[in-house]
């Protein structure tokens, strides 16, 4: 089939779900708008531009308009399907990332935490979608904003062979630009899918610091950063670098630089 045109909701952006019976077959197809196809269970096969790709659960296809693409799926396969036109994000942005990064139709596969934040975008988009006012279609842009911007990040990822150095990489990198949310021991085994015990072996084999241990460091020499190059309140500071006890803060800053936040900026602001 040829689908050449699409009538989207929501001012040119719109999530569907899509479910494929085992064997079926989506045919050839282009379509003038972008799509996103996130494989939310099980698997089967894309074909973009005559190429084709396993295209397994976490897998995202990116369409790029009159890009032909066909689908098969080997089992029952349920994919999101977000639709948008790129004069719904903002100039600077297609400039930056539409044009930088996806200029041509391509399969993506993510790893478990940017899997994890794109379930989360789709799932706030649902809702969004579901309530359809002017401050929803907002928040649609919003969230698709965020959700190009971490699939045009998976692509700077570093090719590594070693899976375990590859595993130990995608953590620091994720605790780089995470570290104000709530992150624990839990959560990153979770995500990780193995043992706390053997993300901290191979973490610490590869950066000598436990997880936890450079997620603290990285907390607090922002927290230094900003102590002498701004005059933000402490209890903002805390705040910002993800401690959610301003006492725990304390301790945990004289603890690593034996100066209380206070002392540490009069001390070394004016050097």
């Amino acid at each position: 089939m040829n689908k050449g045109t699409n009538s989207l909701n929501l001012h040119g952006i719109h999530l569907k779900e899509n479910k494929h019976m085992e064997g079926g077959t989506v045919q050839k197809h282009h379509h003038q708008i972008y799509q996103i196809l996130y494989v939310l269970k099980d698997e089967g096969k894309v074909t973009l531009n005559e190429k084709e790709f396993d295209f397994n659960q976490d897998n995202v296809a990116f369409i790029t308009p009159f890009s032909n693409h066909s689908i098969v799926a080997n089992s029952k396969m349920t994919v999101l399907t977000l639709e948008f036109e790129v004069n719904d994000l903002d100039t600077e942005f297609q400039e930056e990332i539409i044009n930088n990064y996806f200029d041509f139709s391509q399969l993506i596969e993510l790893n478990l935490f940017q899997a994890g934040e794109i379930r989360q975008l789709l799932r706030k988009m649902l809702y969004e979608q579901s309530l359809g006012n002017p401050i929803n279609r907002l928040g649609m842009k919003i969230y698709l904003s965020e959700l190009l911007l971490i699939l045009a990040n998976s692509q700077e990822e570093p090719k590594m062979l070693d899976a375990n150095t590859l595993r130990a990489e995608r953590l620091r990198k994720y605790i780089d630009t995470h570290y104000f949310e709530m992150i624990n021991t839990r959560d990153i085994s979770m995500k990780l899918g193995m043992s706390m015990r053997h993300i901290n072996h191979i973490f610490k084999e590869q950066y000598n610091i436990t997880p936890i241990q450079y997620l603290t460091e990285v907390r607090l020499e922002l927290t230094k950063k900003m102590l002498l190059e701004t005059d933000k309140d402490i209890a903002s500071i805390c705040f910002e670098v993800g401690f959610e006890s301003l006492a725990t803060f304390y301790r945990t800053f004289k603890n690593y630089t034996n100066l209380s936040p206070n002392r540490f900026r009069a001390q070394y602001k004016s050097l």
